[in-house]
């Protein structure tokens, strides 16, 4: 066969090298290499006790419990910490790594938190409308909608756009998923207290009732262990004096 046959088989199969990357690339789907799930976290955590959610931007479900966990979070902003992680279920919501971008972009310039709950808020005006209303969610070109939103919160919209498209960002989402991969997550919004994998109804009461029991258990084992420490101690000095 010529030189110029396999030029032209060369040729071809980097196009569908380049086509394969940029696919992966842009489904949230390569490698986050050295990146590190994110630690994105509110509350003060004076009870060591932890609350993670692993979420969706586009996910009906996480855009209900969007208000619930808002008002757990301010009952226990002094008790608990609260963390979310990206978990965008690509697969269905087609628009959700895109959010994820999104909120990672903006937390680069320190607006994450921000981001978050503007999304979640969008997310339960498309759902509350039936899909009617024009947010992201239901956006051939997401993209021009997060930049309004940038303008919103005073980002500077040509540093967020360049974060929003980087590798960077993209390997940090992906080391999101990665962890709750991990955990074996499937479903979204799904949440942890502690470690421990919660089944949690929508309400208020379920997480006060579930937080509760796991502020009173630690406090339980502080008061143990200082009881414990001062027992022995007490016994060591009575050694000593005999």
């Amino acid at each position: 066969m010529s030189k110029q046959f396999w030029a032209v088989i060369i040729a071809v199969v980097l196009v569908f090298v380049a086509i394969f990357a940029f696919g992966q690339k842009s489904t949230g789907n390569s490698g986050s290499g050295t990146a590190k799930p994110t630690e994105h976290i509110e509350g003060l955590g004076q009870d060591h006790v932890t609350l993670v959610e692993y979420g969706d931007y586009q996910c009906p479900y996480c855009g209900q419990y969007y208000s619930i966990v808002k008002q757990v979070e301010a009952q226990y902003n002094s008790q608990i910490t609260f963390q979310f992680r990206n978990y965008p279920l690509v697969s269905i919501h087609q628009n959700a790594f895109a959010g994820a971008r999104a909120a990672e972009a903006a937390a680069l310039q320190g607006k994450f938190w921000q981001m978050h709950d503007l999304l979640y808020q969008q997310n339960q005006l498309y759902y509350d409308s039936n899909g009617s209303d024009a947010t992201w969610i239901g956006a051939s070109n997401p993209q021009t909608v997060f930049d309004q939103y940038a303008k919103q919160l005073d980002l500077n919209v040509s540093k967020f756009n360049q974060d929003y498209a980087s590798d960077a960002v993209n390997n940090t989402i992906n080391a999101d998923m990665a962890a709750g991969n991990k955990l074996g997550i499937d479903a979204t919004p799904t949440f942890y207290l502690d470690g421990k994998k919660l089944n949690v109804g929508e309400s208020v009461s379920n997480f006060q009732s579930l937080i509760n029991s796991a502020i009173a258990q630690k406090a339980g084992k502080a008061s143990s262990t200082t009881t414990t420490s001062g027992t022995t101690s007490q016994t060591q000095s009575s050694s000593k004096s005999q």
